[in-house]
């Protein structure tokens, strides 16, 4: 069997300065990958691909200004001579649950849902040029159920379920593949800042989420999207992996209530 291998290709990440972006990053890269890793957050983004070597160079790019994601494909094929990734992984998590105002609503789905459409159809001429492509769009547990965490967040990767269906039927003769991955909690930019950066209390509480009784780390996520970049995921487009620990696999008895101390409080017989 080969060996999985990216060598000869080259990728665009967005967010690549977040926990999970930077780790994308570095796992195409290990790969034999090329990568231009594009976040608007230059200090931490700079880092990244400083720390990568010679295949990464950082991109200062706003994904919602069109001329900024002009100038991010240019960028890759001028570094790289062209494009065979995308991985559409910035997001935003502002959010006010159904309080959210109007101007709140289509700045969050213009990050989360519209950028990553948009960077699609500039980067697929250039992997059809190529002989195909793929592309990676980060959806979440939080657009399959529901939270009280993210109420607009969880929306917009909904839409990006849906999205990623219809992108995968129309680049199909392309030669591209579209896909999208389904993190579960996962220790990530958020649950960083929301734990205090306290890891060992975050695994404590959400391990009853996830079968593994803790949760993810941005490198396991980073590999599947690996996965889906090469060849070895050859025959699969149009479909969402869940990276969850098995978060969208249990019910509700999973969490601080299990199966058998209810069946030991029921009477016998």
């Amino acid at each position: 069997m080969d060996s999985l291998n990216l060598n000869d290709k080259a990728a665009i990440v967005t967010g690549g300065a977040t926990l999970i972006g930077a780790k994308v990053v570095e796992a195409l890269e290990a790969a034999g990958a090329s990568v231009v890793s594009a976040d608007i957050n230059a200090e931490d983004g700079a880092k990244v691909a400083d720390a990568l070597g010679d295949r990464v160079v950082f991109s200062h790019t706003d994904v919602t200004d069109d001329a900024q994601l002009d100038s991010l494909v240019q960028q890759c094929v001028d570094s790289f001579g062209g494009i065979d990734i995308l991985v559409n992984a910035a997001a935003t998590y502002e959010d006010d649950g159904m309080d959210t105002t109007r101007a709140g609503w289509l700045a969050a789905l213009d990050v989360n849902l519209v950028s990553g459409v948009l960077l699609t159809n500039r980067v697929a001429p250039h992997m059809a040029a190529r002989g195909g492509g793929s592309v990676i769009n980060f959806a979440s547990i939080a657009g399959k159920r529901a939270t009280n965490l993210f109420f607009v967040y969880g929306v917009s990767k909904a839409a990006i379920l849906g999205v990623t269906r219809n992108e995968a039927v129309k680049l199909a003769d392309d030669g591209i593949r579209v896909n999208s991955v389904s993190p579960g909690w996962t220790w990530s930019n958020p649950i960083q800042a929301m734990s205090g950066d306290d890891r060992a209390m975050v695994d404590e509480m959400a391990g009853n989420f996830h079968l593994p009784r803790r949760i993810a780390d941005p490198e396991e996520v980073a590999k599947v999207v690996v996965f889906l970049a090469s060849d070895w995921s050859s025959f699969i487009t149009g479909e969402d992996i869940a990276i969850d620990g098995g978060y969208t696999a249990i019910g509700p008895e999973q969490m601080g209530q299990p199966l058998e101390a209810f069946l030991a409080a029921a009477p016998e017989g």
